[in-house]
């Protein structure tokens, strides 16, 4: 279930880019789960087909996920198969991201072409390929200016190859997956069967309905399917290494050719691949993270490993990088032109400074670097700061120690370590566990005379959902003024003539101020709900 504040901002961003109606659809499956088309059109209020409309805009823009799933009909009717619509929370807040996203592409493929191409996946959600070619040729036809050459539809394919091979854009998951019933576990069990059972039980079911719907790893980034035997292969530009250039790009439009007849048979859409670009994002933030708290060697050894093992990672929240020899993290390293100063051993050194321990594996020792300690780390470093800047220092110094200790502390010991008075620390301490940044236990003594004690500890995963809601609160209020500053931009087409330039100056001023706070503030939200 998301954070409260988390619907509420969702839903404003669902109304900014659809309108009020869809925005009512996607509220109501937000706060109430999964529904059926039933029970969504009885909740709203609303026509049958202003809710398949606001539906189908949801599926299209990947912020509603249809599944299927058998329940147990009447007394005379056996099992039926209903049809049911959850909200990708994720998703929708990916939308704030979209400007993240193509930053990555231009920088990484250096290729205006792919930005284009993956602007039109995020604008329109789900494109075919005929779909994502006919809007490259569309500027041409209609004579834009800037268009030095004409249209080439093998250079748009080649373009979106690019994406393709770098995991930028994939197939979009199945249109209604079937939902199976959780297993029940068995009275007896084996060992180690109750922790599985925990797991189980412990996952979503958004994550249940995005994995049932989720295509196989060769068929989401595959170039062709043969219809006949419903078989997909993945093609890539480094199948045939010994290819020429030329011959891949007619190798490449060939495939994508034998697609499009495919196509006939089966519709294939694509979309953005937003587990990709998060990798991507969480990779950075590791790496700045690590620059910030240790120097720029060890963020260096660090982008290496996290370069060299990218493909390898199977989800985005990754604990602990893949294992990777000495000689070959100082090969990766070398590649960078920052990286060419540094030796062997200031390699070696770097990875001490990083944590990492050597391991054994064959003859030789690998190094794996733990991605979830530096995530921490990080969420760490926000949340102390919040408590700076809202409570003082010596809030700060005390809250540090609590959260660094771990375990329940009683109220003189954390003034006698924080140097804080006696008198001003259960002030502070009551002040943060009123406001949900501290966990508080009474400790009653009896005897001949009964004293009583309070203890204080951070319970950090209570707290990190209490911080995020905070953020994701911070974020719709920034979100508010954005689009209030938009909508009050027709005052300033016609303003009075002493203060037209000067109000021209406060909205754009206002706007960069109010957009960049946002931007920042989503790199925090990423730290406790992304990453």
């Amino acid at each position: 279930m998301a954070p409260p504040f988390g619907i509420k901002l969702a839903v404003h961003l669902i109304a900014k880019h659809f309108g009020n109606l869809v925005a009512k659809v996607c509220e109501n499956v937000a706060r109430r789960g999964p529904l059926t088309l039933q029970q969504i059109i009885r909740n709203t209020e609303l026509t049958p087909q202003q809710v398949k409309n606001s539906l189908l805009i949801l599926i299209q823009h990947n912020c509603v996920q249809a599944f299927s799933f058998e329940s147990e009909g009447g007394l005379e009717d056996g099992p039926k198969v209903n049809c049911q619509y959850v909200m990708i929370f994720s998703n929708i807040l990916h939308r704030m991201r979209f400007s993240k996203f193509l930053e990555i592409v231009s920088r990484e493929l250096d290729d205006e072409g792919c930005k284009e191409l993956l602007e039109g996946l995020l604008q329109n959600g789900r494109l075919t390929l005929k779909q994502i070619v006919d809007r490259a040729k569309a500027p041409f036809e209609k004579g834009k200016p800037g268009r030095k050459e004409g249209f080439r539809e093998d250079v748009v394919r080649e373009s979106f190859l690019k994406l393709l091979n770098a995991h930028f854009v994939e197939r979009c998951p199945a249109p209604e997956p079937f939902l199976p019933a959780p297993v029940k576990a068995e009275t007896t069990k084996k060992r180690g069967a109750k922790s599985a059972k925990i797991n189980e039980e412990s996952e979503t079911i958004e994550q249940r309905v995005l994995a049932a719907a989720a295509p196989t790893e060769v068929q989401r980034f595959s170039m062709i399917i043969n219809t006949e035997s419903n078989v997909s292969r993945e093609t890539s530009m480094d199948d045939s290494p010994s290819m020429i250039v030329g011959e891949k790009r007619k190798h490449d439009s060939l495939e994508l050719d034998r697609e499009s007849t495919a196509e006939e048979g089966e519709v294939v859409l694509w979309r953005a691949n937003f587990e990709e670009f998060m990798r991507r994002l969480r990779h950075k933030a590791c790496i700045e993270n690590v620059r910030a708290s240790l120097d720029d060697g060890a963020a260096i050894v660090l982008r290496a490993m996290l370069e060299a093992t990218r493909s390898l990672e199977t989800k985005v929240k990754t604990e602990k990088s893949v294992p990777l020899s000495l000689d070959t993290i100082f090969e990766e390293v070398i590649k960078s032109e920052e990286g060419r100063g540094m030796t062997l051993d200031h390699v070696r050194a770097s990875l001490v400074q990083l944590g990492c321990s050597a391991s054994a594996r064959g003859t030789d020792e690998s190094y794996s670097i733990d991605l979830k300690k530096i995530i921490e780390s990080a969420q760490n470093d926000e949340v102390e700061s919040i408590v700076l800047q809202r409570y003082g220092r010596d809030a700060y110094k005390m809250f540090r120690l609590l959260s660094k200790n771990g375990r329940l502390v009683e109220t003189d010991k954390i003034s006698d370590t924080t140097f804080v008075g006696k008198k001003d620390a259960p002030k502070i301490l009551y002040k943060l566990w009123k406001d949900e940044y501290l966990h508080m236990e009474k400790f009653v003594v009896t005897g001949a005379r009964q004293s009583q004690f309070l203890l204080w500890k951070v319970n950090k995963p209570c707290l990190w959902e209490h911080v995020l809601d905070e953020m994701l609160h911070a974020a719709l209020n920034l979100s508010q003024r954005v689009a209030y500053e938009w909508e009050k931009e027709i005052e300033f087409i016609n303003p009075p003539v002493g203060n037209k330039e000067e109000g021209a100056n406060r909205k754009v001023n206002v706007r960069f101020l109010l957009e960049s706070s946002l931007l920042k503030l989503d790199d925090a939200i990423m730290h406790f709900h992304d990453f």
